[in-house]
């Protein structure tokens, strides 16, 4: 059975059991655990340890090690400073006692300024879209050796572009998918900036794969997320469409470079995030 949304939240919104340390639990697939799960968690954890008036601008991280889904994750928050505007966490997420993530984020008390964005780009409206639901229960239909259903329906993702899994060419490197968390989320800001790091993590790394012949799913492709970086401009909902618009400047090294916008619907630019992931072909398919 997928995983409703209150599964998601129970997951991704952590329990605390002392002033700075929280545990979080996996859902049984995929078999390693999603890196933007641990990316949310970490965010949720640090966010609690932050008095009201703060909200996080910025995020970096780094993916160390995979996570077992079938063992307790233990999230220890670091109350590096507090300062008269500035705040800053660090959060490391261990297993069996080794650090499997690691992220720093900064707070600041909300403050007016100087404002400029970049624009939206004009694509088409989500709703006459296919949703990645109704893509992957087409595959397995057709192909029940290959692909399995989608893990979750929580999250709804409709790209303006689908690639062909089963035999990808090569295109250019940016891509446009429409996302939203369907159902009743409320104002909590800490629980739409825990579900917007968690989707966060879910394109960047085919942006990189784009331009070659290859995609995640390929039998002889290693692909991981090495590190993330989030940057919160505004506050948004995610219970509403957001354009999360990508693209990849460069691969090499067998590593892939990817950047991220998320858009409101009526054009406001939300967060940016940046991604080196690794994308290393086995030596027979170099």
């Amino acid at each position: 059975m997928s995983p409703t949304l209150e599964d998601l939240l129970s997951c991704l919104e952590v329990k605390r059991i002392d002033t700075f340390l929280f545990t979080g639990e996996s859902p049984e697939r995929p078999r390693r655990i999603f890196g933007g799960q641990v990316l949310a968690q970490s965010l949720n954890a640090a966010n609690r340890s932050i008095e009201d008036d703060r909200t996080a601008h910025s995020l970096h991280a780094y993916f160390l090690r995979p996570g077992n889904p079938k063992k307790q994750i233990v999230f220890e928050v670091d109350p590096t400073r507090d300062g008269r505007s500035f705040s800053t966490r660090r959060v490391v997420a261990k297993q069996d006692g080794k650090p499997i993530f690691i992220t720093s984020i900064s707070y600041q008390t909300p403050v007016d300024g100087l404002i400029h964005e970049a624009p939206m780009p004009e694509v088409a409206a989500p709703e006459g879209l296919q949703t990645d639901f109704e893509y992957w229960r087409e595959m397995a239909e057709m192909y029940p050796e290959r692909f399995d259903p989608p893990l979750s329906q929580a999250i709804e993702r409709r790209p303006l572009k689908r690639r062909d899994y089963l035999a990808p060419e090569p295109d250019d490197p940016v891509s446009n998918v429409w996302f939203r968390v369907p159902g009743e989320l409320g104002d909590d800001p800490n629980r739409h900036q825990t579900l917007l790091a968690f989707i966060s993590d879910f394109a960047l790394l085919g942006a990189a794969l784009l331009p070659h012949p290859h995609t995640a799913q390929s039998r002889k492709m290693q692909a991981a997320s090495l590190d993330h970086a989030i940057w919160f401009h505004r506050s948004g909902r995610v219970d509403d469409y957001l354009l999360y618009h990508l693209d990849s400047p460069t691969a090499g090294g067998g590593r892939g470079f990817s950047r991220g916008q998320f858009f409101s619907r009526d054009g406001r630019l939300i967060a940016s995030t940046v991604q080196e992931s690794l994308i290393r072909l086995h030596p027979s398919e170099s």
